[in-house]
């Protein structure tokens, strides 16, 4: 291995404590002290006034780490696994991905969805959460907010929105322990990958296998479900989506949930199996045979 190992990520509070996590895992598997963690500034970052579907979708918070990656400028990359796209370069693989966190929303500005005001705005960059929130309330009126955890909460408190969504992942890796309230699962179901953390390396080499030593093979396995699943749909940034892999015994038990954009179509279903990629392309399909024409008409 090189006399320092890079870590490339983003800079944002949240991205970088993320870094640490990876860090700190890799100093207790190897023993090794001589960790960078390197900040890549990312479109993604520099572009906060329009949703992201608009401008690129999810590689925009991945291309520049990844021309740094394949230039040798780092050794690995940190990403919240939710904001990396579904197909991903040859040359880059995912060596590892950390325990898996809280994978609720938290609601901030309200002490749940149904104690909202009538027709309150609620900040959101997703598509996901605004289809949902739609469903559960018509009434409401999703506004596009784009920015890191203390940006939107800033924006919250100056009074923009009545009420935002955050990953709960996200608050309690920042220490916010105690900031909003969880969504439960039977309400709002998660994006996919949401509270996941993965490294990504070059594809082939001493830092995959280096990586590799600190894997969370359940989380991985779950992950790789439910991404399995975004690529039977084609699904991209406008796709509003939601899935979770977690395991029932020793079989994954995968949950998703198709919606148009203006939450009033809707279409879920649950499948289970030992073969991550292959239960995410099942259920993905059996979706789509069933789902009404406005929500086929989103994927494909």
């Amino acid at each position: 291995m090189p006399h320092v190992f890079k870590l490339g990520t983003r800079g944002s509070p949240l991205a970088l404590t993320q870094a640490g996590m990876v860090r700190d895992a890799l100093r207790a598997a190897h023993g090794w002290e001589s960790i960078e963690i390197v900040v890549i500034r990312t479109t993604g970052d520099r572009v906060q006034d329009r949703a992201l579907a608009e401008i690129g979708g999810k590689a925009l918070w991945t291309r520049e780490l990844d021309r740094a990656l394949l230039a040798g400028e780092v050794d690995a990359c940190v990403h919240s696994m939710k904001d990396v796209e579904t197909l991903r370069p040859a040359a880059i693989a995912v060596a590892a991905m950390l325990p898996r966190a809280d994978v609720r929303d938290r609601l901030i500005g309200a002490a749940s969805v149904s104690a909202l005001r009538e027709g309150a705005s609620v900040g959101t960059s997703s598509p996901r959460r605004a289809a949902q929130l739609r469903r559960l309330r018509p009434d409401l009126r999703p506004l596009l907010f784009r920015g890191n955890v203390d940006t939107r909460l800033g924006k919250l408190a100056a009074g923009e929105v009545d009420a935002t969504l955050l990953a709960a992942a996200g608050l309690e890796r920042l220490g916010r322990h105690d900031t909003g309230a969880a969504i439960p699962l039977d309400q709002m179901l998660p994006a996919p990958a949401q509270g996941a953390v993965g490294v990504e390396t070059r594809a082939e080499g001493a830092a995959h296998d280096a990586v590799a030593a600190i894997d969370d093979a359940a989380t991985h396995r779950a992950v790789d479900a439910e991404r399995a699943l975004l690529a039977a749909l084609a699904a991209d940034c406008h796709s509003p989506v939601a899935a979770l892999a977690v395991y029932d015994g020793d079989l994954l038990r995968l949950r998703a949930e198709l919606l148009s954009p203006d939450g009033a179509e809707h279409v879920s279903g649950e499948a289970r199996g030992d073969d991550p990629v292959a239960l995410g392309a099942r259920l993905g399909a059996e979706l789509l045979e069933r789902a009404p024409p406005a929500i086929r008409a989103l994927f494909g």
